[in-house]
């Protein structure tokens, strides 16, 4: 049980870390910027269907086995996370910029990505608790995730008036709220029966969820075909990534 801790702690330290990626951003103009974006956008989603159909799904069926209740927590999963991005908008994406009122959007977007932060600090507690190399994959396939997540992030807040250093700053206290998540979960798992399983698979819903409805879509902004197999391969690359770990688990 140390382990599990260990490893849990330190890899949502590490996500969390992920929040000062925008540090390395200015060394890039706007343009190569986003196509940066774009493949590293692939190899999440790659990433995030890997680790959904290849490890936590397959693991809960090792488990429990597939029944009917398996299906209906992954439709819950898609439902929670659709139902978050309604409420909060954490997507910045999804969030309308306004030059006479930037505050209000910036402050929203550091509301719903402490939501989103805290659900990943859940997700990864749960996979730790279910194996190490399941929490391994997981942690990866939010790592994918955060990396353009957070990069937008940070473009969200510059835009809505903050500093840099405080753009930064904020980023990374709300990162800070996957710590929390991390550590209910593992708390709640020991008195939670089957508490692990059902996060599990809550998390492969979510991870369905945004691959499919927030991350595919802005691949299909791309239409040149260089780039377009470029991000296939890319998201190629995430599955077979979370495919290695499996065998290597």
């Amino acid at each position: 049980m140390f382990d599990i801790w260990i490893y849990s702690l330190v890899s949502v330290l590490l996500v969390s870390a992920i929040s000062l990626i925008g540090i390395f951003t200015f060394s890039l103009n706007e343009k190569r910027l986003k196509e940066v974006l774009l493949y590293l956008v692939a190899l999440s989603v790659g990433g995030l269907f890997g680790d959904a159909f290849i490890h936590l799904i397959p693991e809960v069926a090792e488990a429990v086995g597939l029944e009917l209740e398996t299906s209906l927590y992954i439709l819950l999963g898609i439902i929670i996370f659709f139902i978050v991005e309604k409420l909060v908008r954490w997507r910045h994406c999804h969030i309308p910029t306004s030059e006479e009122h930037p505050h209000p959007f910036a402050t929203m977007n550091l509301v719903g990505d402490s939501v989103h932060n805290f659900i990943d600090g859940l997700i990864i507690g749960a996979s730790y608790m279910a194996s190490i190399p399941i929490g391994l994959a997981t942690t990866l396939a939010v790592i994918f995730h955060e990396i353009p997540q957070e990069i937008g992030d940070f473009g969200v807040l510059m835009h809505g008036g903050f500093s840099r250093s405080k753009a930064l700053t904020l980023n990374f206290l709300t990162a800070l709220t996957a710590v929390l998540g991390t550590i209910l979960s593992l708390l709640l798992a020991a008195y939670i029966e089957n508490l692990t399983i059902f996060l599990m698979l809550l998390a492969a819903g979510g991870f369905i969820y945004i691959a499919g409805s927030d991350l595919v879509p802005e691949l299909h902004k791309e239409i040149k075909l260089k780039r377009s197999i470029l991000q296939l391969l890319a998201l190629i690359v995430g599955i077979i990534i979370m495919f290695i770990l499996r065998l290597a688990g």
